[in-house]
């Protein structure tokens, strides 16, 4: 899945999550829009979320455990899911991974 996105700012201060094993950097669109690009070490990973995302996977392999689910769910390259405002989900991922996090 190729991404390529025109006239957009991106911020130079990185954003890092679990020791670095988890990293994004955010890009602002003229729309007022934005998302985070970033990458996942291989590892098990909880998120809290305040705004509703969409999240969708660039490269690599991933479970997760949405909120109010009974089981993990399989993603990978070129697939994607999406996580309510103020809710937590857990992320188990399986090898290095390239993500798309788009704020709704």
């Amino acid at each position: 899945m190729g991404l390529n996105f025109e006239n957009v700012t991106v911020d130079i201060a990185g954003n890092s999550y679990f020791d670095g094993a988890v990293t994004s950097r955010t890009v602002h669109f003229a729309d007022g829009s934005r998302k985070t690009l970033g990458y996942m070490q291989v590892g098990e990973y909880e998120f809290g979320t305040e705004e509703a995302e969409l999240m969708e996977i660039t490269a690599g392999e991933v479970e997760v455990m949405l909120p109010d689910s009974q089981g993990w769910i399989e993603i990978g390259a070129g697939a994607s899911f999406n996580v309510a405002a103020n809710s937590k989900f857990k992320i188990k991922v399986k090898t290095i991974t390239d993500y798309c996090c788009s704020y709704l």
